[in-house]
């Protein structure tokens, strides 16, 4: 993935200049190709999050919104010189935060000129913008499109106002549906609305005025999110101290029944466990690339990479990435290199959580066996998007990680 919350593990060193060793050029340029950018920055950090984000008062020297894109596009050329010429045209970017549009459109659109000028965009690239709704309105999200940005994914989050103030959200309900709005008058291809269910003191009520909200906005995909509850954030802290309830696990899968139900019935169908879209065009191919294994180059603090098996993260705070890339070295923090049994696994993991399955071909024995065993028990089925594989139907969806570890033993 192209960032994780929480600590990275430690991994082994990043050589000064990036390089990456001879196994991981293998085969470069024949798998898709895309980049990760990371925005870190957040007007105030919402308490339930524990993504590798910043406000103002927390960048550290040499780390500011101002310099931030002439940094990122410093990491772009470091790119292309670790990787040469041999990669593949840029399939997809995707600029995540945090909250990439703090950043004004021109930046946004001078670091994807970058990507284009060292690597090019492949024809029909796909170009995603995170937003908060608070930080977009027409004339930005005009001058993002005319940047070359296709898709926009907005933080709906709940069209409830007491659930936005318990994730401490700062938008209005209705917002986000007049961004959606706005985003088609600039002629965006895609628009995407995520949402969260299970916040403490949601109501069934919350849940479904959310979902019908987003789905009256008319965006071609909804992503719906299960609340985690991070050990470190403000949000575990008063769950701790008894101010707020623990998500309820049986009240959340009913959400997820619930929402899979009413999108499915809108014409949205769930294509990874918790993405739904109205058509092949309207997945987020971005994400689809991080799924079924291709390459892409995370830039920015805390961004994570991944180029033939080796996979690397870059120093978490935006001062010491400042640093690293003020001193033209790389801002990777440490790398580890896959096995063929770990790729293997990690190939089963993320497949099985697509509707288009797992190839029953990439388990052993005794993952076929359970296979088989989720199949009798209503958790999977064979062959419902193609011969040889298993799919995890919504009852499986909901014990996803179990089914996951019986198929990788």
């Amino acid at each position: 993935m192209p960032f994780v919350t929480g600590p990275p593990p430690d991994g082994e060193p990043v050589p000064a200049d990036g390089a990456l060793p001879p196994a991981a050029r293998r085969g470069l340029g024949q798998r898709p190709f895309g980049i990760y950018v990371h925005v870190p920055f957040c007007v105030t950090r919402c308490g339930y999050c524990d993504f590798n984000t910043y406000t103002a008062t927390e960048l550290g020297p040499g780390a500011t919104r101002e310099s931030y894109a002439a940094q990122a596009i410093a990491e772009i050329r470091l790119a292309r010189a670790v990787l040469g010429t041999g990669t593949a045209p840029v399939a997809t970017v995707f600029f995540g935060g945090g909250t990439p549009t703090l950043l004004p459109p021109a930046d946004l659109g001078a670091i994807l000129a970058a990507v284009d000028a060292e690597f090019g965009l492949a024809p029909g690239a796909e170009v995603t913008a995170e937003a908060n709704p608070e930080t977009v309105d027409q004339r930005s999200l005009d001058e993002l499109r005319a940047s070359g940005f296709t898709r926009v994914s907005l933080g709906m989050q709940s069209a409830s106002r007491s659930v936005l103030s318990v994730l401490d959200r700062k938008h209005e309900p209705g917002r986000p549906e007049q961004c959606v709005a706005w985003a088609r008058a600039a002629d965006f291809e895609h628009v995407s609305l995520d949402l969260i269910y299970g916040t403490p003191g949601e109501s069934d009520a919350d849940w479904d005025r959310s979902l019908r909200s987003a789905l009256s906005a008319g965006p071609d995909h909804i992503s719906g999110y299960a609340l985690i509850v991070e050990q470190g954030t403000r949000l575990a802290a008063r769950i701790r101290r008894g101010e707020l309830p623990a998500p309820d696990d049986d009240v959340m899968a009913d959400r997820y029944l619930a929402a899979d139900e009413l999108l499915a019935a809108a014409g949205l169908r769930w294509y990874e466990i918790s993405n739904w879209a109205a058509s092949e065009a309207a997945m987020c191919r971005h994400n689809l690339l991080y799924w079924t294994g291709g390459d892409w180059w995370g830039v920015g603090p805390g961004a994570h990479s991944h180029i033939g098996g080796t996979r690397w993260w870059n120093v978490r705070h935006p001062a010491a990435y400042a640093a690293r890339i003020g001193a033209g070295a790389s801002p990777g923090q440490a790398r580890e290199i896959l096995t063929g049994a770990e790729q293997q696994t990690e190939r089963i993991m993320l497949a099985t959580r697509l509707a288009t399955g797992c190839p029953l071909a990439e388990l052993t024995p005794a993952g076929r066996a359970a296979a088989a065993a989720a199949v009798s028990g209503g958790l999977a089925e064979r062959g419902a998007h193609a011969a040889g594989t298993v799919t995890l139907t919504p009852a499986g969806r909901l014990l996803a990680d179990a089914v996951i570890r019986g198929l990788t033993d």
